[in-house]
């Protein structure tokens, strides 16, 4: 069900969801963790927070997490950065918070392999980590051989700036290079793909950049799918804000890209070829390498998860959480992945304790940005299901239509304090 949607409405669907999904933590354990090591592998919004919260849980718990960089660029905000409204240090994080606030163990190194069956992570140094419990937050990897013509190599001409960093400074720099009167191409690959608003969020705001310092340019979205998050209301925006500049092409005419030339700039669909002056390429996504090396993804190259633990349905005692994961109809979003984080972190502390895990519920809430001043939003609460994950009915909603600039403006201030908190949250 879908409905007009208040801050007032969230709050209260936060405060509801909180009760259920976090009500394990502080309570008595039916026996002793002391000594039990849980690992967690990955350190974006899902393994930061899972790791927190596990410590949170029972501080009797040690906590290893393990990430490949000192430091995490998040994909929320990133599209600022891409129009020069804020610098990339804004939205590089690290994790001594976690160390110092928590007593998480931080180990930075590269997982390359997991032993089910001697519960080891062996990292790129030879060290080889025991555990009790594992949880893998890899977050996505690319499907480039499922698009003609893209790699690793295409990418440092045609970005995805999926993975913020110096992706994100690669696109930034070819738009302030680009000549007045250029196209932009967005391609976008079919669904599920992380950040299902971030490609129209994208569009738009590349478009707020152009339509101020190039204002002869466009941008041309090809997308494999028919429709997209929030899209009325993004439409609603692109008429107002920014008319002619932004032309959308959905999969069912010819917007599905099936191959791309890096050296000529073009872009091919079903309905013929598209040349542009800066090619941005959202390649098909699925989970981390490292999952499928585990042997945790299915057909799908997603990971198949217990709804109500995040444990793994193809390895015991391994749980998957973040956009790796298969969690219904939740979203592959920042929000998703810190609920997540904070049902497997109840789950695990229910399990070493030898407790029975509850039915969680889960919220998610995405701002997208038409204009640095133009907010969108879509939240809801979900719960566990026979089917695994779904929207709690009468508890979902997205931005209402025909609303005052005002209105957007506090829209677009709220994104700013949603992303505080949720980095807040997860890593400090």
């Amino acid at each position: 069900m879908e409905r007009n949607f208040t801050r007032r409405d969230f709050l209260s669907m936060a405060a509801a969801g909180a009760a259920v999904s976090l009500g394990g933590f502080g309570r008595a354990f039916a026996q002793s963790t002391q000594d039990k090591r849980v690992v967690v592998i990955g350190g974006g919004f899902a393994g930061a927070a899972c790791a927190k919260y596990l410590r949170r849980a029972d501080p009797a718990i040690q906590v290893t997490l393990i990430e490949r960089q000192r430091n995490y660029v998040t994909c929320p905000s990133s599209n600022l950065v891409l129009i020069g409204q804020q610098p990339l240090s804004a939205i590089t994080l690290g994790y001594d918070k976690l160390r110092l606030n928590h007593g998480v163990k931080v180990v930075y190194g590269n997982a390359v392999s997991i032993d089910p069956s001697g519960r080891k992570v062996a990292l790129e140094s030879g060290e080889a980590l025991p555990y009790d419990r594992l949880v893998v937050a890899p977050g996505i990897d690319f499907k480039y051989a499922a698009l003609e013509g893209y790699s690793e190599q295409a990418a440092t001409v045609m970005p995805h700036a999926w993975k913020a960093g110096p992706q994100t400074e690669l696109l930034r720099r070819q738009l302030e290079q680009m000549p007045n009167g250029g196209t932009v191409i967005i391609t976008v690959p079919p669904a599920p793909f992380r950040c299902p608003p971030g490609p129209y969020e994208r569009a738009s705001l590349i478009a707020y950049y152009l339509k101020r310092n190039k204002p002869k340019s466009k941008v041309l979205i090809l997308d494999a799918n028919n429709g997209f998050a929030v899209q009325e209301g993004f439409m609603e925006a692109w008429q107002a804000l920014y008319p002619g500049m932004i032309e959308w092409v959905p999969g069912s005419k010819g917007g599905r890209a099936t191959k791309v030339d890096a050296k000529s700039l073009t872009v091919s669909t079903s309905a013929g070829q598209h040349r542009g002056n800066v090619v941005n390429v959202i390649p098909p996504q699925k989970a981390g390498d490292l999952a499928d090396k585990a042997g945790l993804t299915d057909e799908t190259g997603w990971c198949p998860v217990d709804a109500g633990s995040f444990e793994s349905t193809r390895q015991k005692d391994i749980h998957v959480i973040g956009d790796s994961s298969i969690a219904g109809k939740l979203p592959k979003s920042a929000a998703a992945a810190n609920a997540e984080a904070k049902v497997c972190a109840a789950a695990i502390a229910s399990l070493l304790a030898g407790r029975t895990v509850g039915d969680p519920s889960f919220i998610n809430a995405c701002y997208a940005l038409a204009s640095p001043t133009y907010g969108l939003s879509v939240a809801g609460v979900y719960e566990r299901t026979a089917g695994g994950i779904a929207p709690l009915p009468g508890a979902f909603g997205v931005s209402p239509l025909k609303e005052s600039a005002k209105y957007r403006a506090k829209e677009a201030q709220d994104a700013s304090g949603w992303y505080e908190n949720i980095v807040a949250d997860s890593f400090t």
